[in-house]
């Protein structure tokens, strides 16, 4: 499968989930261990059935990528050097050393980005939020302390409240941090930014959300925050 997952909700939220798969289609071969697919670099650990479970408590629709960051990463722009990865936490992908990439954004990454453009626009959403996780230590790197980290570009509405109330329940929370959006919001950028609508992205450290009962406790975290920042963020930018 590669076709995008849409969840079907009701509300003025729209929950997009860029990295919730480590699937690789057929006819492409990657080169890497099979454990390699595990891991952080394939598959954002945790992302999917977080968001699966914010779009039922929320009422929100939701759009689940169905490929792995590996194959191709659908939040990077089409002429982004890693938009298909060679290497990616020091862990070589020998696959896609001289790989057609404009057959990859035929074939995964335009329709991704047309489906959710459909999507913002029939739906026109108050809030666009990315879910996100990150890996709590990259090869050769300090551990991260963080538990969460909060990413935007120029609009910071959402960001802002949703950094205060984490802060405010005790979340080691990072402002642009542990990577900044104003570096990487590609999703964002073009569907949310562009279109003046409010959004922000959301990083849940991966060990947090492997297990269901972490999935649960982030779920209650981040429902209402999601919920403040849709109340008070108002229409256009």
């Amino acid at each position: 499968m590669s076709a995008p997952i849409v969840i079907d909700g009701a509300r003025d939220i729209l929950l997009l989930c860029d990295h919730a798969s480590n699937a690789v289609p057929d006819g492409i071969d990657l080169g890497v261990e099979p454990a390699v697919m595990g891991e952080h670099m394939a598959i954002d650990i945790g992302a999917e059935p977080l968001t699966r479970a914010l779009s039922a408590a929320l009422g929100a629709p939701a759009i689940l990528a169905t490929v792995s960051r590996l194959v191709i990463d659908l939040h990077r722009e089409p002429d982004h050097p890693a938009l298909v990865p060679v290497e990616s936490d020091q862990v070589a992908v020998p696959g896609n050393v001289g790989a057609d990439r404009f057959d990859r954004i035929a074939r995964f990454h335009a329709p991704y980005h047309a489906l959710v453009a459909c999507e913002v626009r029939t739906r026109r959403p108050r809030l666009i939020v990315a879910i996100h996780s990150f890996t709590r230590q990259l090869r050769g790197a300090a551990p991260r302390m963080l538990e969460a980290g909060v990413l935007y570009n120029r609009d910071d509405r959402a960001a802002a409240i949703m950094i205060a109330g984490l802060r405010a329940a005790g979340v080691e929370t990072g402002d642009n941090a542990p990577y900044s959006g104003r570096m990487l919001n590609a999703t964002l950028n073009r569907h949310g930014e562009a279109q003046g609508i409010a959004c922000v992205s959301i990083e849940v450290r991966n060990n947090l959300i492997a297990d269901t009962a972490g999935v649960a406790r982030w779920t209650k975290i981040l429902a209402p925050l999601i919920e403040r920042a849709r109340a008070e963020t108002g229409g256009g930018a």
